[in-house]
C-alpha cells in the first residue's frame, strides 16, 4: 500500500511556489459556488494520481478559490483525520493488475466505518481532475504531442516533462461534490458500498478524461486483465503449468509477461506526434505523398472490421499507411511489427503509435503462441484495424513475395470462431520512387549478411534527409468481404460444425487462396511511376544504353499499353508524356546524358543499374503478357494463332502464379487480344484477319528493335523457369527433393549470373525459385513424395518445349550444360 505524502508545511509552501513560477491552470467551474457545497458538512478531495505537483495544485487553488484545505484535519464522528484529500489510485508497478492499482485508500475506509458507526455523520467527497496538456490533436509540437495527456499513467520523469511543456495549459476541474450518508443509504454493507464509492469515482475520472482526450484506446490498460481471464488462455496457463511443473500464478505471470510483450499500447500523444514528426519528415525526403482511390475504405459500411494488408517495400511502410489513413480522418491501424522493431527507445514508441509485436517463430512455446492468438483474437472481435503484411518481410528484389499464411491463418480463423461483425481485407500498394534501404538491398542480394535492425542504425538514416527520393504513392486496392469469399470457397461454413471449425481440414486451402487472391489485388493496384517506365525501357537494352528518342518511343509503347489495355482496372500512373518521364528519372540521378553528333543518348548511371531493377521489378507483372507476346514474336518472327496461344497460355500459367497476376485463365484471352490490338495499332506487329497468324515486323526495322526490346522485359523470368526445368530433368523424376531443387536453382543462377551477366542481381534471388517449383506442384507437372521427393511425367516436356520458342538456342545450350554439371556434381 503507498503512503501519503507527508511534506511539512514549509517544504509544501517553498515547492508550491518554485510551481506556479511557471504553472498557470485553467479551473472549472470558475465560481466555487456552483459547486454547492455544504459549510456544515467537512469536505475531503480525492484526486486520481498519485503526483505531488496535482497536490500542490489542488491546495493552490483551493486557497485561491476560498474553499475547504486538502491539508487541513478532517472531523468525521470519532474520526479525527490530519487530512482533507486521498488518492483513488494506489499501486504504480507497470505489471500491477487492475485491483492492485485501484485498492482502497486508508482514508476513505476510515471514513466509511465512521460514516456507518453513527448515522448523523456525513462527508462531501469532491473528485478533482486534473489534465496536463489536455488533447493531443490539439498540440502544434512533437514534444507537447508526446507529453500531453494519455490514458497510459506516465511515470514520475514523463510527469515531469508534461509540467514543463503544459504547465500554462493545465486544466483543473472540480466535480460535484458526492455525499457519503447517501451512497451508504443504498448501501449499507461496507465492503459493497467501498466498491461502489471507488467505481462512482474511477467512472468520473474516465468520463473526465475521455471528455478531454477520446476514448481509451489503449490495449495495456484495458485488455491484458480481460485476455488473461478468458478460457482459452486460462486452458493454455493451465496445460502450461501442467507441462513445465510449475505453479499457475508462475504460469500466468509468464503469460502476463507474453501480452505485454505483445500488446500495443496506443496513445493519442504519441500518435499525434508521428503526424507532426512524419508531415516534417515527408516534406525534406519526398516531394510528396500521392494517394489514390481511398473511397474503397470510406464505402466500408460502419460497424465492419477492416485488415490493411499492404506490400512491404521498406520500414517506412510502418509509418505512412498509418499517416495517409489518420490524415483522411480514419481510425488509425494496429501494426503487427516485427520482434526486430522493438528496439530500445524506438520500440516503446512504436509500440504507443499503434504496433504490435511478434517473434519470427512460435515454435517451442506455445503459451506465447496461445496469446498471441488470444490478443489478435480480441483485437478484431472489438473492432479495431488491423495492419500487417502478408509476403512477411522486405522485397529485396521489387517483386511480391509469396504471401506467408500465418498472421492471415489467424485472422481467419478468428473470424470463425464467431465473429459479431463483417471482416473486410483491403490491399494496399505502396509505391516508391526511390528507397531508403535501397544499397542494402543491394548487398543481400550479392550474398552479404542481412544487417540488424539497430538503434545506430536508425540513428545512421538521418545523413539520408538531404537526398532526394522522389515522390510516395499509395493505391488502394479492391476491398475483399471475407464472408462472401468463404461462402465462393466452402458455402457450409455458416452451418456450424465442422463448417466453421478453426482447426478444419478444409480451411488450410482457402487459406492459402486467400493469400493468393489478396498478393494479385495488391499487385492489380500498382501505381506506374516515371522510374518504373525508365527502368523497364532501359534495363532492357544491351547496355543500358538508347538514343534518346529510341527511349521515348518504347516509353510511349509502354504507356499506351497501360493506358488502352491495363492488367486491373485499379492501375494508376503513367500520365506524364515521354519526354516529362525521362526527365523526371534524370533528376532522380538514375540516367544520365551522352552527347553525340549523331543524336544524344541516355544511359543509366552505373551505380543505378541494380537499383532500377528494383523499380523495374515492381510493375513487371502489369506488362507480362505484352512483354510475353513480344518475345514469342522477336525470337520466332511468325507464328499461327494456335502455336501462339497455346504458347501464351501455358508460359502465362507460370508466370501468373509467380508475379501473382490479375485475371484468371478464362479471361486470358480477352486480355490478349487487348494487347495484340494496342501492340498492332503501333505497328510493333501485325495479324492477318484471315489466317491469324502472327508476325513480326522486318528485322531490319525500328519497329522489330522496338518490339524485341519489349520482350526483353520478361526473358529473365522465363530462363529462371527453364533454368528450373532443366535441372528436374537431368536430374530425373524422383531423385531430387524440393528444397535441394531451389539450392541448386539458386546457385545455378548466381554462377551464370556471374560467368555471362544474365540480366540483374535479382535474377539469382532463391525465394524466386522456390515460387517457380511451387506453382510446378500446383499445377500437377510435379508432385512431392511422402519421402519428400519430386516426381514427373511427360508433361514436363511441354513447359520445356515453350522455353525454346521464347530462348535462343545459345541461351539453352548454356543453361543444359551448366545443369548437366550441376546434377553430376550432386
Amino acid at each position: 500500500m503507498s503512503r501519503p505524502l507527508d511534506l511539512s508545511g514549509l517544504t509544501l509552501a517553498l515547492l508550491r511556489w518554485l510551481l506556479y513560477l511557471w504553472v498557470r491552470p485553467a479551473v472549472l467551474p470558475e465560481n466555487p459556488a456552483e459547486l454547492g457545497l455544504d459549510p456544515a458538512r467537512p469536505v475531503c478531495y480525492v484526486l486520481d494520481e498519485r503526483y505531488l505537483s496535482n497536490l500542490l495544485v489542488l491546495i493552490a487553488e483551493t486557497r485561491r478559490a476560498g474553499l475547504p484545505r486538502p491539508r487541513g484535519p478532517l472531523a468525521l464522528g470519532a474520526l479525527k483525520a490530519k487530512r482533507s484529500f486521498f488518492f483513488l489510485e494506489r499501486a504504480r508497478r507497470l505489471v500491477a493488475t487492475a485491483k492492485e492499482r485501484h485498492g482502497h485508500s486508508p482514508l476513505l475506509v476510515d471514513m466509511l466505518r465512521a460514516a456507518l458507526a453513527d448515522p448523523a455523520c456525513d462527508v462531501q467527497i469532491v473528485p478533482v481532475t486534473l489534465l496536463w496538456g489536455r488533447a493531443p490533436d490539439k498540440q502544434d509540437t512533437i514534444l507537447k504531442a508526446l507529453f500531453a495527456e494519455t490514458w497510459r499513467a506516465p511515470g514520475r520523469l514523463r510527469q515531469f516533462f508534461a509540467v514543463l511543456l503544459h504547465g500554462r495549459q493545465a486544466l483543473l476541474r472540480f466535480g460535484a461534490p458526492l455525499s457519503l450518508r447517501q451512497l451508504l443509504a443504498d448501501e449499507p454493507e461496507e465492503a459493497r458500498a467501498l466498491r461502489k464509492l471507488a467505481r462512482l469515482l474511477r467512472v468520473h475520472f474516465r468520463r473526465q478524461r475521455e471528455i478531454a482526450i477520446g476514448p481509451d484506446l489503449s490495449h495495456r490498460n484495458t485488455q491484458v486483465d480481460a485476455l488473461l481471464e478468458t478460457p482459452a488462455l486460462r486452458a493454455a496457463i493451465a496445460a502450461e503449468a501442467a507441462a513445465k511443473n510449475v505453479t499457475a500464478d508462475e504460469a500466468e505471470r509468464r503469460a502476463r509477461g507474453f501480452a505485454l510483450e505483445i500488446a500495443s499500447d496506443y496513445t493519442y500523444g504519441v500518435v499525434r506526434a508521428f503526424v507532426l514528426f512524419l508531415t516534417w519528415l515527408w516534406t525534406r525526403l519526398y516531394a510528396g505523398v500521392e494517394v489514390r482511390n481511398v473511397e474503397a475504405v470510406t464505402r466500408i459500411a460502419p460497424g465492419q472490421g477492416i485488415v490493411y494488408l499492404p506490400c512491404h517495400r521498406s520500414h517506412i511502410d510502418y509509418l505512412l499507411l498509418s499517416y495517409v489513413v489518420y490524415q483522411r480522418g480514419l481510425t488509425p491501424p494496429h501494426i503487427a511489427a516485427g520482434a526486430n522493431l522493438n528496439m530500445p527507445l524506438v520500440g516503446p514508441l512504436l509500440r504507443r503509435g499503434g504496433a504490435f509485436f511478434l517473434r519470427r517463430s512460435f515454435k517451442g512455446e506455445p503459451l506465447y503462441a496461445a496469446v498471441f492468438h488470444e490478443y489478435l483474437h480480441m483485437m478484431l472481435a472489438r473492432g479495431f484495424p488491423i495492419e500487417y503484411f502478408i509476403e512477411g518481410g522486405r522485397s529485396r528484389s521489387g517483386r511480391m513475395l509469396s504471401p506467408k499464411a500465418g498472421i492471415l491463418g489467424m485472422t481467419i480463423r478468428s473470424f470463425l470462431r464467431g465473429q459479431t461483425r463483417p471482416l473486410v481485407f483491403v490491399p494496399v500498394y505502396l509505391g516508391y520512387e526511390k528507397l531508403l534501404e535501397g544499397q542494402a538491398f543491394l548487398d543481400e542480394l550479392q550474398g552479404k549478411p542481412k544487417q540488424g535492425e539497430s538503434l545506430w542504425g536508425l540513428l545512421g538514416a538521418w545523413r539520408l534527409l538531404g537526398h532526394k527520393f522522389g515522390k510516395v504513392h499509395v493505391n488502394f486496392g479492391e476491398p475483399l468481404a471475407l464472408a462472401e469469399f468463404l461462402d465462393a470457397r466452402h458455402p457450409g461454413w455458416r452451418e456450424g460444425g465442422e463448417g466453421n471449425d478453426p482447426r478444419a481440414e478444409w480451411l488450410r486451402p482457402v487459406i492459402r487462396d486467400a493469400a493468393e487472391e489478396l498478393a494479385r489485388r495488391i499487385n492489380a493496384a500498382a501505381v506506374v511511376t516515371p522510374v518504373n517506365l525508365v527502368a523497364l525501357a532501359l534495363l532492357a537494352t544491351p547496355k543500358h544504353t538508347a538514343d534518346a528518342q529510341a527511349l521515348a518511343r518504347q516509353i510511349e509503347h509502354y504507356r499506351a499499353l497501360l493506358r488502352e489495355a491495363p492488367c486491373a482496372p485499379g492501375v494508376a500512373g503513367g500520365e506524364v508524356s515521354a519526354a516529362e518521364t525521362i526527365a523526371y528519372a534524370e533528376g532522380l540521378g538514375f540516367v544520365e546524358r551522352l552527347p553525340h553528333p549523331l543524336g544524344e543518348l541516355l544511359r543509366v548511371r552505373a551505380d543505378a543499374a541494380a537499383l532500377l531493377a528494383y523499380f523495374r521489378n515492381n510493375v513487371l507483372h502489369l506488362f507480362a503478357l505484352p512483354a510475353l507476346i513480344a518475345c514469342l514474336l522477336g525470337r520466332n518472327r511468325r507464328l499461327d494463332a494456335r502455336r501462339m496461344e497455346e504458347a501464351v497460355a501455358g508460359i502465362h500459367a507460370l508466370l501468373r502464379a509467380e508475379l501473382f497476376l490479375h485475371g484468371s485463365a478464362e479471361t486470358l484471352p480477352g486480355a490478349m487480344a487487348a494487347a495484340v490490338d494496342v501492340m498492332s495499332r503501333r505497328g510493333l506487329m501485325r495479324r492477318n484477319p484471315e489466317t491469324g497468324r502472327y508476325a513480326a515486323p522486318e528485322p531490319s526495322s525500328q519497329a522489330f528493335a522496338e518490339l524485341r526490346q519489349l520482350g526483353e522485359t520478361i526473358r529473365p523470368t522465363l530462363e529462371r523457369h527453364f533454368l528450373t526445368l532443366a535441372l528436374l530433368q537431368r536430374q530425373g523424376s524422383g531423385r531430387i527433393a524440393r528444397r535441394a531443387l531451389e539450392d541448386s536453382s539458386h546457385l545455378l543462377a548466381q554462377r551464370l549470373a556471374l560467368l555471362y551477366e544474365f540480366n540483374a542481381t535479382e535474377f539469382s534471388e532463391k525465394s524466386l525459385f522456390a515460387g517457380v517449383v511451387a506453382q510446378l506442384l500446383d499445377s500437377g507437372i510435379l508432385r512431392e513424395d511422402a519421402a519428400g521427393l519430386l516426381h514427373f511425367d511427360e508433361r514436363i516436356t511441354v513447359p520445356a518445349a515453350q522455353a525454346e520458342l521464347v530462348l535462343s538456342a545459345e541461351v539453352r545450350q548454356t543453361i543444359l550444360r551448366m545443369a548437366g554439371e550441376r546434377a553430376d556434381a550432386g
